[in-house]
């Protein structure tokens, strides 16, 4: 099959695409023939070495948790899904090598949901970790309840669009912080815009003088101490990037795969209470070219990959 990987950590540069081994379909895995792919800010930090010390690395790796697609053969002990089926996928193992940058992928059937038909496989692709990001902090870490206003940073990026939409279905008010071009999309999602830079804390204060309730870093740095200073008295914090977090009697949110979550999650995408914003689509060989216009961290919604299928298969 044709795949992207890199037999070394560095920068995007390492990204090489070309024929890999097809991959092998064991008992509780699925085949799933990769329509999508989605790039996150993980993937880069996978590349560079920076989860050595949490997963280990075979290489040569595939990248990529992030899948949409149509399933070409389940596993023996499989029986949640059939050979036709569309599907998504937050497809994390407990180490990196097998990713989703490929034209196919042997995906663990507890890292995968039903696909929302009224998503194409492009945003469908952008829903998994992203989305299951949002919900699980949100509603485990968080715990936000109806009434609370809710800070969410780089509210226009994956995760944090994701968690406005999340956060607003919940009942809360949304105060959400992102460039001025994106504050108009903000508020069609129904968030506050804030302005970032020197000075958010005084700006968060006029717009929640009683103090913010939950408070969902993503940015880490002046964000997250802007973010300390303003909760109120019982205020919740936490964040999937800055292990500062701890220092503020916050929590460290690393998101894990959950076929129940995703469900949920398509059913709401199904619903129309959540979308997802597609700011640009490669071809799969220019994958290289999606991470590094992901890592100049100026995306609204999500940067995906896509395989073309237009050729039938032998």
């Amino acid at each position: 099959m044709k795949a992207i990987s890199y037999s070394s950590f560095g920068d995007a540069g390492v990204l090489e695409y070309g024929e890999r081994p097809d991959p092998k379909v064991g008992p509780d895995t699925v085949l799933v023939k990769v329509r999508a792919a989605a790039v996150n800010p993980v993937d880069r930090q996978a590349r560079e070495g920076n989860l050595d010390g949490l997963l280990d690395t075979v290489f040569p790796v595939i990248p990529g948790w992030d899948v949409s697609g149509v399933v070409v053969q389940p596993g023996a002990a499989v029986d949640e899904f059939a050979v036709g089926d569309e599907v998504i996928g937050y497809v994390r193992e407990d180490f990196l090598s097998r990713g989703t940058f490929a034209e196919y992928v042997a995906a663990p059937v507890r890292t995968l949901a039903r696909k929302p038909l009224s998503l194409s496989f492009e945003e469908a692709a952008g829903l998994p970790l992203a989305g299951l990001t949002a919900y699980q902090v949100l509603h485990r870490t968080l715990r936000v309840r109806e009434g609370d206003t809710v800070l969410v940073h780089a509210a226009a990026g994956g995760v944090g669009s994701l968690a406005v939409q999340l956060a607003r279905h919940a009942g809360c008010r949304v105060i959400g912080t992102a460039s001025e071009r994106n504050h108009e999309h903000l508020r069609t999602l129904g968030a506050q815009p804030v302005e970032y830079g020197d000075g958010l804390a005084d700006r968060l204060r006029a717009l929640a003088p009683d103090g913010i309730d939950a408070a969902f870093d993503t940015v880490g740095g002046e964000a997250l101490r802007a973010s300390a200073e303003t909760l109120a008295p019982d205020g919740r914090l936490a964040s999937i990037v800055d292990t500062e977090v701890f220092s503020y009697g916050g929590r460290y949110a690393f998101v894990r795969p959950d076929a129940q979550d995703l469900a949920h999650l398509a059913e709401l995408a199904e619903q129309g209470i959540v979308s997802v914003h597609v700011d640009r689509v490669f071809p799969l060989a220019e994958t290289a070219e999606a991470h590094r216009l992901n890592a100049e961290g100026r995306t609204r919604g999500k940067i995906v990959v896509t395989v073309d299928w237009d050729t039938p298969e032998g």
